[in-house]
């Protein structure tokens, strides 16, 4: 995950990235993409696309891209991009 965070440019920055190989995260957070649309085209089961807020252990957010139409969230992935983020920091900034 270091080289992803020095290539991605967030290595020493406020946001910390993960892997999750065994997807036990993914269980947990219940987002796993296992619908037969995506899965005939990426084979496994993956990770949703999400982002969340994380402050002292504590899930603030979760914004999960995936609607009924839209398992992949390929269509509206705002709902967990940057600006929806910052609106969500924004919001919780009291509370942070």
């Amino acid at each position: 995950m270091a080289g992803w965070a020095k290539d991605q440019g967030t290595e020493g920055s406020l946001i910390t990235l993960y892997g999750d190989p065994r997807s036990e995260v993914t269980k947990a957070l219940d987002v796993v993409l296992d619908h037969p649309g995506p899965m005939s085209v990426l084979g496994n089961p993956r990770c949703k696309r999400f982002s969340m807020l994380v402050d002292d252990c504590r899930v603030k957010t979760l914004n999960v891209a995936a609607a009924e139409d839209d398992p992949a969230g390929d269509e509206r992935p705002e709902i967990s991009m940057v600006d929806k983020m910052l609106e969500d920091l924004e919001a919780e900034k009291d509370e942070l």
